[in-house]
């Protein structure tokens, strides 16, 4: 099956089912993203990322997204 027709059959799918699919491959992603950031984090891999926010949160260089 390709691209096209997965989201041409998703495209028939009715609203309740869109949304169940959307939160289902939702979570998916989440999950393996949580899962590593939470390994990262403990391993201490994002150290000095967290360190940097910090000081630039301090030193006034942080701003809102637009």
């Amino acid at each position: 099956m390709s691209i096209d027709q997965i989201k041409e059959a998703i495209e028939q799918l009715s609203f309740e089912e869109r949304a169940g699919l959307a939160a289902w491959m939702h979570g998916w992603k989440d999950d393996d993203w949580d899962e590593q950031m939470k390994r990262d984090i403990a391993s201490g891999k994002l150290d000095h990322i967290l360190r940097e926010v910090d000081e630039d949160l301090h030193a006034g260089r942080l701003r809102e997204m637009p």
